[in-house]
């Protein structure tokens, strides 16, 4: 495997970019993207040699790395696998049920390798790309026993090279999971801020008194809507799930203020201390 194609160079496409070139594996990265400004970020910085239309790029290319949001990879996918030979074709999107059922029949689909890098940032586009973005996180490897084992293994030396964990789940189960670890704080900060500039009108206040806490929490509400609206929409029955379940968990602390219950309060506060065992 000696090139590859990245198909969407925005903060994740341009960050794997980096870090496969980094790897000493890929010698030659050619990117595909919609936006000409992004191609010429991205060739200006050096994360990608050259910029090419896709069916092109995908005939010179060893690895095909589709890194757009999720509807458009349940899109495009297809018309890429109509496209290949011997190539590896893998996405990077965040849900994987309705992805991998739109090519479930499709005659190449041993060629296609379901992952999901566990990394990211607030940030996005070509300008926000980082080599060492990937470095100790964790990638999921979706459904693999339905792709070719060698082409699964090619990916593995790749993703290890880069100083990634591998993980090792079914669609159905990697859906659930990242509702949990993911797609909830997600909207638990775009709701934090927006409660914060409902109730806080002086920005400058904000910006005065806004610590570590409040920055860290509410962060991720920078994150780009055209990425994460495709997201909730497909990972939509879990996210209800998990978002009654925290619905129910604030509803709690309220109702403990309420009755100046602070002694259980308290005990609420120690039981989700216990995530330090997890998260150390």
């Amino acid at each position: 495997m000696n090139t590859i194609a990245i198909i969407g160079i925005g903060h994740i496409g341009g960050s794997f970019a980096l870090a496969a070139k980094a790897t000493g594996l890929i010698q030659h990265v050619i990117g595909v993207d919609l936006n000409p400004l992004h191609l010429d970020t991205a060739l200006k910085n050096k994360i990608i040699d050259e910029a090419l239309p896709l069916n092109e790029a995908i005939s010179k290319s060893d690895l095909i790395v589709i890194s757009v949001p999720v509807n458009n990879i349940q899109a495009i996918l297809p018309h890429v696998l109509d496209q290949v030979k011997d190539q590896i074709v893998i996405d990077v999107g965040s849900t994987k049920k309705n992805i991998i059922k739109a090519v479930k029949d499709h005659p190449h689909r041993k060629n296609f390798v379901a992952a999901h890098p566990m990394a990211g940032t607030e940030f996005s586009g070509p300008e926000s790309a980082l080599v060492e973005l990937f470095k100790q996180k964790t990638c999921v490897i979706i459904d693999a026993g339905d792709s070719d084992p060698k082409k699964v293994k090619t990916l593995e030396s790749l993703l290890l090279a880069m100083e990634m964990r591998l993980v090792y789940l079914d669609a159905d189960s990697h859906d659930l999971h990242v509702a949990y670890v993911s797609h909830i704080s997600h909207i638990s900060s775009f709701a934090l801020a927006l409660t914060v500039l409902a109730k806080e009108k002086d920005e400058n206040r904000i910006f005065d008194l806004a610590s570590g806490g409040f920055s860290s929490t509410v962060r991720l509400a920078k994150s780009n809507p055209d990425m994460w609206v495709p997201i909730f929409e497909q990972n939509r029955d879990y996210v209800l799930d998990v978002l009654d379940e925290h619905i129910n968990s604030l509803s709690r602390f309220r109702s403990l203020l309420i009755k100046k219950d602070f002694k259980t309060f308290r005990h609420m506060i120690e039981e989700a201390n216990q995530i330090k065992k997890i998260l150390k």
